[in-house]
């Protein structure tokens, strides 16, 4: 590790990833410093008795030849490098209820898409379409996310003040319709009457164009990300953790490690929530307002994740994922639990080692908890690279919270509970710790059609050389992600630059 970079970025998410990339490519001399035994934020992997558990990337949408991520990561250089299974073109994501028997299809393509909602609600056409086509017409108003010309400045102040309950319940008064439309809200833990209609589109357009799965898992995306980045001669360490940004007179002149290394740069970029920014940085080096702001954006919700080892040859492998809802009345309220009603939902996914794998060998089931439920052990602090214990209480809290779960799924999936070999399980102390992220926050900062602005930060903070990137400036997930990084590089090469530069190369 050299004392001196042009470019140092703190954290090896996604967006720091990307941002390293685009920076060494445009010749800066690039560090990437990461406090984990692994790289890759969100896209991180872990291993139980030979089985691979993604922690947060369970399949990926616009990955088909010419859709819009297919392009940033061929821009990026890692397209051929990944392995993926696209998932049932028919019924990627299956939407399902307690009291019915009946199941109902999110499928690729939008004509396909409205042919298989059709089939089950054949009276529903207009509302269908009017759906469909209010989805292509809002991701159109984003430049970036539509692969267009164009820096993303929007005057239709009306994107961030319709909420994606009401618009969608406006369509139609088929109470099952319109849960099934709004049924994949995990994506983006949707709240009711909070979340932009936007936040909706953006989520669910791409996996409708098209929806993958990551063979052997996500960390194959970040794999791909460190080859690119050190073939532009770039760096990156691990267990490498920032616990300090030095200002002096408005400007960062560096950072300092937990094991007392410092190391100077002319530009540095925080791929932390920004929350967690601030404390690093130190909150006076800001303008009280800045402050105050970032202080009082709500954080989304965090999750409780079960990571179920299968029997060998026991449960079919189903290409596709389940999301399922005690009442189909309570979509967009399931955070709202009792300890005695919770999971009100969760959603089902399979990983898989080989494309073509008859049987699966893994399943994550992942539901909705608050961080509060974990407040009493959140003082103890628990990752590969600083073991701790947190205490027999906490495994019993995990104890009773899976059995409660499984539980849960064999209403459903009767036999569940006779394939599972051994369970694995993570819970907001657990992306917190790893992923860095304010009380375990899955999908970064809340949107709000009451406050639309607020949660929108610039990559640009109030010191002259930090900028920010990552899931908490704009759009959460990978293609969100991706542009953040776009955007934040922008800002530093300049907007019309960049942007031009990568959408020439993607048009010709």
């Amino acid at each position: 590790m050299k004392q001196h970079y042009d470019v140092v970025v703190a954290g090896s998410g996604l967006g720091g990833l990307v941002s390293a990339i685009i920076l060494a490519k445009e010749g800066y001399k690039v560090c990437v410093l990461e406090k984990n035994n692994q790289y890759g934020g969100n896209l991180q992997t872990f291993v139980r008795e030979k089985t691979i558990f993604d922690t947060g990337v369970h399949y990926i949408g616009g990955l088909s030849k010419g859709q819009n991520l297919y392009e940033y990561f061929k821009y990026i250089g890692i397209i051929d490098d990944l392995e993926l299974k696209k998932l049932d073109e028919d019924g990627f994501d299956i939407i399902s209820f307690d009291n019915d028997n009946k199941s109902y299809k999110h499928a690729q393509g939008y004509d396909n898409f409205k042919k298989q909602l059709l089939n089950d609600f054949p009276e529903e056409k207009e509302a269908i379409s009017l759906y469909c086509k209010a989805l292509q017409d809002t991701c159109n108003k984003f430049p970036l996310y539509s692969l267009q010309s164009g820096v993303p400045i929007y005057e239709d102040t009306k994107l961030f003040e319709t909420s994606a309950s009401e618009f969608i319940n406006s369509l139609t008064a088929n109470k099952k319709l319109q849960a099934v439309l709004a049924g994949t809200n995990y994506l983006y833990a949707g709240e009711a009457y909070a979340t932009p209609f936007y936040v909706h589109a953006l989520s669910v357009n791409s996996y409708i164009e098209s929806a993958y799965r990551c063979i052997k898992g996500g960390s194959q995306i970040t794999k791909a990300l460190i080859k690119q980045l050190k073939l532009h001669n770039g760096e990156a360490y691990k267990k490498s953790e920032v616990v300090k940004f030095n200002v002096v007179d408005k400007k960062v002149t560096s950072l300092e490690l937990s094991n007392g290394t410092e190391i100077f740069a002319d530009l540095f970029i925080s791929n932390i929530d920004p929350k967690v920014t601030l404390e690093k940085v130190g909150k006076d080096a800001f303008r009280k307002s800045y402050v105050n702001r970032i202080s009082n954006i709500k954080s989304t919700t965090s999750a409780f994740s079960l990571h179920i080892v299968l029997k060998p040859n026991s449960i079919k492998y189903h290409n596709k994922n389940y999301y399922h809802f005690k009442d189909y009345n309570d979509i967009w309220i399931t955070n709202n639990y009792t300890d005695e009603s919770w999971p009100e939902g969760y959603m089902v996914s399979m990983g898989l080692k080989e494309a073509d794998c008859e049987f699966a060998d893994n399943i994550t089931v992942m539901t909705y908890m608050r961080y509060d439920e974990v407040k009493p052990w959140e003082h103890t602090f628990n990752t590969v690279v600083h073991k701790n214990d947190r205490g027999e209480t906490y495994e019993e809290f995990k104890t009773r919270k899976t059995e409660q779960l499984i539980t849960e799924l064999e209403k459903k999936y009767p036999n569940i509970r006779a394939s599972i070999q051994s369970t694995y399980t993570s819970t907001p102390l657990s992306f917190r710790d790893y992923i860095g992220c304010n009380k375990g926050s899955m999908y970064g900062y809340v949107k709000d059609v009451d406050k639309p602005m607020q949660s929108h930060l610039s990559a640009r903070t109030k010191l002259s050389n930090l900028y920010l990137t990552g899931q908490c400036l704009s759009m959460h997930g990978i293609l969100g992600v991706t542009i953040s990084a776009i955007i934040t590089c922008s800002e530093i090469v300049g907007k019309e630059y960049l942007i031009n530069k990568i959408l020439n190369k993607i048009n010709n």
